[in-house]
Formats: structure tokens, C-alpha cells, sequence
């Protein structure tokens, strides 16, 4: 299986390089498999279940989110729509598995590609981030239950020491961990002992003629003033981080992993 995990999607400039290379990408890399990070889909804050229902007709399977899952409350009508239906797109939109459990959502989604089945988590760090339930016991717990071999995690999390040790903690449990949430690519993408594709931080599709997507005046005035304000997104330099991971259909172990950065 290749697996192509697509990082934080933010606002309508990530929105619209997906949208324009994702075919191309899913062909050159032979990609089975699409996953990305929706949670800035939306104006760079949430993500709305119209977008979600565009990104899914793009050719996205399942999309994660983190902290800013509840930004537009739409997605808790959404949520309550699908009423038990295991195939109803609101399934396919994760937010972390280490929340407080009478959440609305879903932390885990289990489906199958070209008869291959797969499982993709989604939890939440907590160091410098609110406190949730240790993600480490949840990633524990859930792969007691989890019965396909494939298996990715998208770990939404700040410090890169979180996500390096829960790296090393699931190692030879699945077949990927990659890091989402600082929107800032890093450069040590490797296949850890065991067979686990690991990545700190896939990094952002979306501005890059910004800070971490928000225009760059905006947040340089924060930091000089200190007053609250309303962000907005940038619009300049859009790329589209990702990374491209191939495993063993039998045993779940990566191959490989790369990175992929396009303008």
C-alpha cells in the first residue's frame, strides 16, 4: 500500500493547490491511499462539512484534525447526522481518540483500499497543549482493537519531544506516525527498527508568505503589542506538504517514507 498523507490543509490557498496537484500526485507517486489534516481548512480555523465533502470528492479518504476540530460548530450537527451510520462521510472526519469520551466524533476510522484494510488515529499531545487523556495508554488501547495491519497515526501535538517518543513507543505497532500541528515541515523522515515511517511535523499545505498561514503583518504586531485580534489568513506562496509512504500490504511495516513539497 502507498499512503499519502497530506499536512494541515489551511484555508482556501491550501484548499486550492490541493485541489490542482492532488491528481497528478495520486498518479506520479502511484498512491493507494489519501489522508490530510483538515482541522484549517476553513479560513485557517475548523473545518465546515461542505469543505469536507469537497476535499472527500478530491480524492481525500479520511481527514484528521487536532485543537481546532470545535472552531465551526457546524461539524457537531454534522457529527450527530450520521446517527450510527458507519458509512456516512462524517465517519471519515477524526478528531483526536485521547478526547473525553462523550465527545461528540470519532478518534479512529477502519475501511479498506483496493481490499487492503487500514485504520487511521487521531490523537492530541499535551505538552503545551490543553490536557486530554495520555495519548500514549489511548494508542495502547486502541490498537487492542484495531484489526488491520496498515495502521497511521497523525499525533497533532507541539513538542517535538511528544512526538518523537511516541514514535519510539509504537515502533513495530504501526506503520506510521507522522506529527501535524506546527505547520513548519521537518527534515527527519525515517523508518524507525521496527518498521514504523516516522516524521516530527509533515508540515502545512497552505501560505507560506505568512506565519504559519496567518498574514505575517497581523501576527509581527502581536508580537510587538501584545493585543488580542482577529487573524487572517495570508494568500501568497501556497505549497503543499506531504509525505508518501509505502508498507507491506501483510504485515503493515513501512518501506519507505519521503517527503513531498510542492508549489
Amino acid at each position: 500500500m502507498r499512503i499519502l498523507f497530506i499536512g494541515d490543509i489551511f484555508g482556501r490557498p491550501g484548499r486550492t493547490i490541493v485541489r490542482d496537484k492532488l491528481k497528478d500526485l495520486v498518479r506520479e507517486h502511484h498512491i493507494d491511499l489519501v489522508l490530510a489534516n483538515g482541522e484549517n481548512s476553513a479560513a485557517g480555523f475548523g473545518i465546515t462539512p461542505a469543505i469536507a465533502e469537497d476535499l472527500f470528492d478530491l480524492g481525500i479518504d479520511v481527514l484528521t484534525t487536532g485543537n481546532h476540530v470545535w472552531d465551526k460548530r457546524e461539524l457537531l450537527a454534522y457529527y450527530a447526522s450520521a446517527n450510527g451510520d458507519l458509512h456516512s462521510p462524517a465517519r471519515r472526519i477524526l478528531r483526536p481518540a485521547n478526547y473525553a469520551p462523550d465527545l461528540p466524533g470519532w478518534g479512529v476510522y477502519e475501511g479498506k483500499k483496493n481490499d487492503v484494510p487500514y485504520a487511521v488515529i487521531n490523537l492530541q499531545g499535551r505538552v503545551f497543549m490543553a490536557s486530554n487523556d495520555d495519548p500514549f495508554r489511548k494508542a495502547d488501547d486502541i490498537l487492542k482493537q484495531v484489526k488491520a495491519k496498515n495502521i497511521l497515526v497523525d499525533l497533532h501535538a507541539e513538542a517535538t519531544s511528544e512526538k518523537v517518543a511516541l514514535g519510539w513507543y509504537l515502533d513495530g505497532r504501526v506503520t506510521a506516525l507522522v506529527g501535524t500541528h506546527t505547520h513548519i515541515p521537518t527534515a527527519d523522515e525515517r523508518v524507525l527498527p521496527g518498521g514504523t515511517a516516522y516524521i516530527t511535523d509533515v508540515g502545512m499545505t497552505g501560505p507560506f508568505e505568512g506565519v504559519i498561514g496567518v498574514k505575517k503583518e497581523m501576527i509581527i504586531d502581536r508580537f510587538l503589542h501584545n493585543l488580542p485580534m482577529r487573524f487572517e489568513p495570508a494568500t501568497g506562496d501556497p505549497r503543499l506538504c506531504a509525505v508518501v509512504i509505502e508498507s507491506d500490504d501483510a504485515t503493515g511495516r513501512a518501506r519507505s517514507i519521503a517527503r513531498v513539497m510542492l508549489k
